[in-house]
């Protein structure tokens, strides 16, 4: 039964709906938004249209038993989930400072969830229930299910299925899972008999299982970076629901089983799940708090697909959604559209119409829907597939079907653009309409870098691709008579970034007249390829050495080159310079990043003063000229 209402936060909602006990009681650290763009929106809608009774209590106060009691025992089980980001990665910056505010909580105030809050609450929960069926989900659980790399802690953690005391944890996106689960334990079946169902994991005290591989120990991995090394690597060729293995890792005297993930939902169902009766705002006792601010970007966006299979590898995307991407229908996707036009403070703009890359809308090659994606093979890198289907085609029509809807004024695309992909469709159509109708003065592009040397070891195109790219925008724009422009999101003290590379990226900006208001240093979360080459400093998938910038001054150095415009950073500039051996880059010529610090004149072998001298004559010379 589905109702057109929050889900109950109180007894006194309960009671409303003549409810005298939950099914399930979920337990998450963001506030309650019931949209569809928060995980926990999506596992309870799933579980109500199934028939089951779901209480949510959101941002408990963990600091006593009180609040996990509110809405008493539930029949089934207890779902906890940290929320839609890490708790670690919402809390602190990739410089470990703590963060001042969070968007998921009431009036974006920060300190309203405990660090590592799956393992805070899960322990809460068994003070107050005792041995009640506990299931762990979302993203935290998902990327943390293996023995993992904690940037925080700079050490190896056990699998947070054994840290938090739970008994099973659905990692990826779980609406098949929590199903066939919550269907089990209604059935009165015993949770530590629910050991075969795929997207989840489970704690065994033998390693046997069928078509299964061990991998190593988190003893091991703690101990051995090359075994970390290679329990990564495993782990991401055995991520295919239809042909990966079961893979075992040992924790002390117990094994941590995961199932091969669960296979994609269908296009059908994937609009069923969209088109629950979402109340598409977050619960009105936030109000008085100033409401949610994560929601402000989601709230007139659509998410019409699944998955990607560009794979980069400081992404932890395919370690969770998966590489086989699947898309909502048309027709789905246009009754949401045409529902949003109705809602309160709609302005005719639709935010974004995209996914985790809005222009992948279907499986990169027919082979994907029987086999998965290839073990050992990417889809674009280092160049696209033989096999590769490239077509924007059937996005396109999507996109002038919303532009014609009665009260949408602009559709936009800000989930971002694969251009290498792009790039590489021989079909410019969409190109044209991307820049005639979906860009509003400027569009944002991820290339990252442009050494090559770099985007290797993240699993990106090489920079020729992007300026393929960037020189046909900026001509179709020039046919359309539009003035608009790329921002390129950059990455800083990537493993296998040396201090030359920063170098070739800060002359390339000046080159091109890029000023970055904003760089994102590497940050190592769990789960992904380029984390276990900042903690191990191999290539999991080679095992050859990469260099990896860890200090702090080490990154600060290579930050402060993509904005070597900035005063504050003239000393950093001036050091990394130095220490790449190009002190030619000080001084007044046209090629150089920085002038020589005032107070310092005597900077590097005196050449770049002459210069200044020089370059000071012709100044005066051509002001006597006048």
């Amino acid at each position: 039964m589905t109702t057109n209402d929050f889900l109950p936060v109180t007894r006194s909602d309960m009671e409303k709906r003549g409810w005298e006990e939950l099914d399930f009681l979920y337990i998450v650290g963001d506030a309650y938004v019931d949209h569809p763009s928060f995980g926990h929106a999506i596992i309870s809608r799933v579980l109500e249209s199934h028939g089951y009774k779901v209480g949510i209590i959101a941002l408990p106060d963990w600091h006593s038993t009180k609040d996990f009691m509110r809405l008493g025992r539930p029949r089934l089980g207890v779902l906890v989930s940290a929320g839609n980001i890490d708790s670690m990665v919402n809390h602190y910056t990739a410089g470990k400072k703590r963060r001042s505010g969070d968007v998921y909580v009431p009036g974006g105030k920060a300190g309203m969830r405990p660090d590592r809050a799956t393992i805070v609450y899960c322990n809460r929960i068994r003070e107050v229930f005792g041995d009640i069926p506990l299931l762990i989900g979302g993203v935290e659980a998902s990327l943390r299910r293996f023995a993992h790399y904690d940037y925080w802690d700079d050490k190896v953690r056990r699998s947070i299925l054994v840290d938090s005391g739970a008994d099973l944890l659905m990692y990826g996106m779980g609406e098949r899972q929590i199903i066939e689960v919550a269907d089990c334990l209604d059935s009165g079946m015993d949770i530590h008999d629910i050991t075969y169902i795929k997207g989840t994991c489970y704690l065994s005290d033998t390693p046997d299982v069928f078509d299964g591989a061990e991998i190593p120990s988190f003893e091991e991995c703690a101990e051995d970076k090359a075994a970390y090394a290679n329990s990564c690597r495993i782990q991401y060729y055995e991520q295919n629901p239809y042909m990966g293995k079961t893979l075992v890792q040992k924790h002390g005297n117990k094994y941590l089983v995961q199932n091969p993930p669960a296979e994609p939902l269908t296009r059908q169902e994937l609009d069923d799940v969209y088109e629950l009766p979402y109340m598409k705002a977050y619960h009105p006792m936030y109000e008085k708090d100033g409401g949610i601010a994560a929601l402000d970007e989601v709230k007139f966006s659509i998410t019409s697909s699944r998955g990607c299979f560009g794979n980069c590898n400081f992404c932890a995307l395919a370690f969770h959604q998966g590489r086989i991407v699947t898309s909502r229908s048309h027709e789905s996707i246009l009754r949401e559209a045409e529902a949003m036009t109705k809602m309160p403070g709609f302005k005719g703009y639709i935010h974004d119409v995209g996914g985790p890359t809005a222009n992948f809308r279907f499986p990169a090659c027919k082979k994907q829907n029987a086999y998965g994606a290839c073990k050992d093979k990417q889809c674009l890198f280092p160049k696209p597939c033989k096999n590769l289907e490239i077509s924007h085609k059937e996005y396109s029509d999507l996109l002038k079907k919303l532009r014609g809807i009665k009260g949408v004024k602009k559709v936009f695309i800000r989930s971002g653009i694969r251009f290498d992909y792009l790039i590489n469709d021989k079909d410019d159509s969409f190109f044209y309409e991307l820049c005639r109708h979906h860009i509003s003065g400027q569009l944002k592009v991820a290339p990252e870098h442009i050494s090559d040397n770099v985007l290797r070891y993240m699993g990106k195109p090489e920079n020729r691709v992007y300026n393929r790219f960037a020189e046909k925008y900026y001509k179709i724009n020039e046919k359309l008579g539009k003035r608009q422009y790329l921002v390129p999101y950059l990455m800083s003290s990537h493993p296998g970034s040396t201090i030359k590379d920063a170098v070739e990226l800060a002359l390339y900006l000046k080159k091109n007249g890029i000023n970055p208001q904003q760089v994102q240093d590497f940050y190592p979360t769990p789960g992904t390829i380029s984390t276990c080459m900042f903690y191990t400093e191999l290539d999991p998938f080679t095992m050859e050495k990469v260099y990896v910038p860890k200090t702090p001054h080490d990154k600060a150095m290579q930050r402060a080159l993509l904005q070597y415009k900035n005063p504050a950073n003239h000393k950093l500039v001036v050091e990394a310079l130095r220490e790449a051996g190009r002190t030619d880059l000080i001084g007044y010529g046209p090629e150089c990043l920085i002038r020589p610090n005032k107070k310092n004149k005597e900077n590097d072998d005196g050449k770049n003063f002459k210069r200044k001298r020089s370059f000071g004559k012709n100044k005066k010379r051509a002001e006597r000229g006048k």
